[in-house]
């Protein structure tokens, strides 16, 4: 639960915070390792939805791409002040347990700019976790831009440990970048570089990989894709946006920023692919299955439910 120290008293009482049980109606968790899911590095905040690292199936976190795991209640999860003379958190700190309904009814802030109205599908942010409301079928969008991608390339001298830690020794050619799809012996398939962590900036070092195993040093392969945009339409680009356009390949999203931050400039994709020039656009949330269950305006609190309305 949240933690807060009381510093004002308001005229009407607030209805909940964020995160709160909205009504007794059933609810349900979702389905976990034995080890359980705990927050990632940087925390895990409650009232918004959170993703699991697809490998491990352990580390939550407020953000990710795809559908997320679930949503993070407040009842059976706790935050803790760690901020000197903080008042108040919803922070799960980094490595605590996190629960993560799939179903239920709850009380989430309305991140939108706009009212909310019952019956509207809610969003949720790649890069947040945070809800917004719409109409079904009508992602949130990010940018609309010109670009291009190409495939790259990498190729290293690396082993990686049981704790999912690839340590290169050296490069043959590329740059490492953070969701590179990897390859070479004994490396498992669909493994994925999700952050660097010590060494020179894409070159030797060590890294966190998706899938924990016990490789060998070899030569280590990787595949990803380079997008350069030259023009922006509108909006900002952000790691973890969703790409469409009549030549990307469908599911491609942001991995990492190149040169690019937010605009003109390269950023890397996944999955690598070779795109023409085009006109892409770029979402920053995902629909979920979840409904809003009452009124509220831009920045106040709303109802919402995982059961379809009627």
């Amino acid at each position: 639960m949240a933690t807060n120290f009381q510093a004002q008293v308001n005229v009407t009482q607030a209805p909940a915070v964020a995160g709160d049980f909205a009504s007794a109606n059933p609810r349900a968790v979702a389905l976990t390792n034995p080890n359980g899911f705990v927050a990632a590095a940087g925390g895990c905040i409650i009232g918004r939805f959170a993703w699991t690292d697809l490998a491990t199936d352990t580390d939550a976190s407020n953000a990710g791409t795809g559908l997320p795991t679930g949503f993070v209640g407040r009842w059976s999860n706790m935050a803790y002040i760690t901020a000197y003379l903080g008042a108040s958190t919803l922070t799960i700190p980094a490595g605590m347990e996190v629960t993560l309904h799939e179903q239920g009814d709850f009380w989430v802030v309305n991140s939108g700019t706009g009212p909310v109205v019952p019956g509207l599908k809610a969003y949720a942010a790649y890069t947040t976790g945070l809800v917004t409301f719409a109409a079904t079928g009508t992602p949130p969008s990010a940018a609309s831009v010109t670009a291009a991608i190409a495939a790259s390339t990498l190729s290293v001298t690396a082993s990686i440990a049981d704790t999912g830690i690839m340590t290169v020794t050296a490069v043959g050619s590329g740059t490492v970048v953070v969701g590179a799809t990897l390859s070479g012996t004994g490396v498992t398939t669909g493994t994925r570089v999700s952050a660097q962590l010590t060494g020179t900036a894409g070159g030797v070092g060590t890294y966190e990989v998706t899938i924990p195993q016990t490789t060998a040093s070899t030569t280590v392969s990787g595949t990803y894709g380079t997008m350069t945009v030259s023009a922006v339409g509108s909006g900002a680009l952000a790691v973890g946006s969703v790409l469409a356009g009549a030549n990307v390949t469908a599911g491609s999203f942001i991995t990492a920023l190149g040169t690019g931050t937010g605009g003109t400039g390269t950023y890397i994709v996944s999955p690598t692919q070779t795109a023409a020039s085009a006109t892409v656009t770029a979402t920053s949330g995902v629909e979920t299955k979840w409904y809003s269950a009452s009124f509220a305006q831009a920045g106040e609190l709303v109802k919402m439910t995982s059961r379809q309305p009627g």
